[in-house]
């Protein structure tokens, strides 16, 4: 595994698992494009000098929420929306009525959860990769709760389509098992509720067999996260234009 350039964290008065995903090494060389695509978790905590930076020094022009309806109406668009940044509304899990694709006794939960994201919100899925893809100029920050579930899959899937390898993918998806702990504080003194104790944080972190399971199954049942999404409406034109703008092969 290439290292995975630590410097992409965002350092943000109200984020907690922020980062870019610029930096990521492409397989056969040059890295991701920074400034592109941002990711992160729910956005009501961003200062009013944090939206001032995201949106003047990163240039950050969408917001992708890929949130439930229920959770904009307890937590709110966020402070990029209150900006006037573009958001569009992407989320994964049907409000009602959602089902989860048998896997086996022996397979993580998660991937079942990652898989049934595809199934039941495959438009939107698409439309994710598509909104980054079709961006000329400026960046996009993707965000679902936490910023590591939906989130995690949806970048993997445009990672992937891009050129990381997988193993980079993987780890770039278990960065956020390090910050579980400060996104629960963050939560816990606007809630007033304790901390939750370390066996409940580590159920929450990412592990690196969750994403490496969901991979292979995309791999086995529709040849791959690339095929899955041309498969479910991504153009040749649009993957073009998706590599175009995130990959900088002179990046080192």
């Amino acid at each position: 595994m290439t290292d995975l350039v630590p410097d992409r964290w965002l350092t943000f008065d109200g984020l907690a698992n922020g980062r870019d995903v610029g930096g990521l090494p492409l397989d056969g060389g040059g890295r991701v494009r920074s400034g592109v695509l941002l990711r992160t978790e729910s956005l009501e905590g961003l200062s009013e000098a944090d939206v001032a930076r995201l949106t003047g020094e990163y240039g950050v022009v969408q917001v992708l929420d890929l949130r439930k309806d229920e959770e904009l109406l307890v937590f709110g668009a966020g402070a990029l929306a209150g900006a006037g940044v573009e958001v569009h509304r992407l989320s994964f899990i049907p409000e009602t009525g959602r089902g989860l694709p048998e896997l086996g006794d022996d397979a993580d939960p998660m991937v079942a959860n990652y898989l049934a994201y595809l199934g039941d919100r495959a438009a939107n899925v698409v439309s994710g990769v598509r909104r980054v893809a079709e961006r000329e100029a400026g960046a996009t920050v993707v965000h679902c709760a936490a910023g590591k579930d939906r989130t995690g899959v949806l970048v993997a899937l445009i990672a992937s389509a891009v050129g990381v390898a997988r193993a980079d993918v993987v780890a770039d998806y278990v960065l956020s098992a390090t910050r579980i702990d400060a996104l629960f504080r963050r939560w816990t003194s606007v809630s007033g509720e304790e901390m939750p104790p370390a066996d409940e944080l580590d159920r929450h972190r990412p592990r690196p067999e969750v994403m490496e399971t969901f991979l292979r199954m995309l791999d086995e049942r529709h040849g791959g996260p690339v095929a899955w999404l041309q498969a479910h409406g991504l153009t040749d034109g649009e993957l073009t234009r998706l590599r175009s703008r995130l990959r900088d092969e002179n990046g080192s």
